[in-house]
């Protein structure tokens, strides 16, 4: 019992959000699994999970700032993906077994119509090879045994997409989409439209609510600064990946009773919704809900300190 608690609580008291550029190859679990060696750190969390196929944008939570890592999961995602016409496959992308294969026989404007037909809500079946559970089974687990589970269809929204261009067999896609859709879903029903299968051969996220791969670290500069004493700098604050959300500053005897778990009184509060709350010694003190009395409420404050 010693030693499993002295193992859990091993490590440094980091806190911060990495945006992490995961190269292909790697679960999101061993790219997390990484990232929280080099940075020596107690608690981590990813925001999501990317194929291993994938690469792109990870936000990787650390200590207190996995406290908002739901928001992160339930954020818009933007994709830049591949798929090769010709060819579907068991798991929807490339690294599956070809269950059908078609002449391609298209045009840029059949692809470009057949994709607009994807705009909007729409509903969506999770593809077998997914983590979605049954019975407390990840489908994929199933899947792997040959054992197929029918899946109910969820809804989903395509706020964005547009083909880029066509290649031989390849396609590039360029996709906006709300959280829990599946890319490789899309592609195989491409893929039936136009009569000749498809699955998702490249796949990089771009994007995570504000969050953009342009701004975010190679899996490989951690390895190389892991003992500079600079990975630190390479975190931004937790509030940061929140401005999507409205500020309210308290004065300093709100913050005091908000603290103590009290609604309290500010100026300049939304009529509903979440809201992220600053003080002005304490800085970021954490989220709140807004009361239909008009105060705000303590629903997940920080300790950063």
């Amino acid at each position: 019992m010693k030693g499993r608690r002295g193992r859990s609580r091993a490590g440094r008291d980091v806190c911060g959000i990495l945006l992490l550029d995961k190269p292909p190859g790697l679960t999101s679990n061993a790219a997390l699994q990484e990232a929280k060696r080099a940075f020596k750190a107690r608690k981590a969390g990813h925001t999501g999970s990317l194929d291993p196929i994938a690469t792109g944008l990870l936000p990787l939570c650390f200590g207190e700032a996995t406290k908002v890592s739901s928001f992160f999961l339930g954020a818009d995602k933007r994709y830049k993906s591949v798929f090769t016409l010709g060819s579907a496959t068991d798991t929807g992308d490339s690294e599956g077994r070809e269950i059908f294969s078609g002449s391609v026989d298209t045009s840029n404007e059949s692809i470009a119509s057949a994709l607009d037909e994807f705009r909007g809500d729409l509903e969506q079946v999770p593809p077998m090879y997914s983590a979605v559970k049954f019975q407390g089974q990840p489908l994929y687990k199933l899947a792997r045994q040959g054992i197929e589970i029918e899946r109910k269809p969820r809804q989903v929204t395509v706020l964005d997409i547009s083909f880029e261009r066509l290649e031989e067999d390849k396609v590039q896609i360029d996709l906006h989409c709300s959280s829990g859709f599946y890319v490789r879903s899309l592609a195989h029903e491409l893929g039936e439209r136009l009569g000749c299968g498809a699955h998702v051969s490249a796949l990089t996220r771009t994007g995570v609510g504000a969050f953009s791969l342009d701004d975010a670290i190679p899996l490989e500069q951690l390895t190389r600064e892991e003992n500079t004493g600079k990975l630190d700098e390479l975190l931004i604050a937790m509030d940061v990946g929140l401005k999507h959300l409205p500020g309210v500053k308290l004065s300093d005897d709100a913050a005091y009773y908000l603290c103590r778990g009290q609604p309290v009184k500010a100026a300049d509060l939304p009529s509903e919704g979440w809201v992220r709350l600053y003080a002005n010694e304490a800085g970021f003190l954490g989220l709140g809900e807004v009361l239909e009395d008009g105060r705000v409420a303590p629903k997940r404050l920080f300790n950063s300190g």
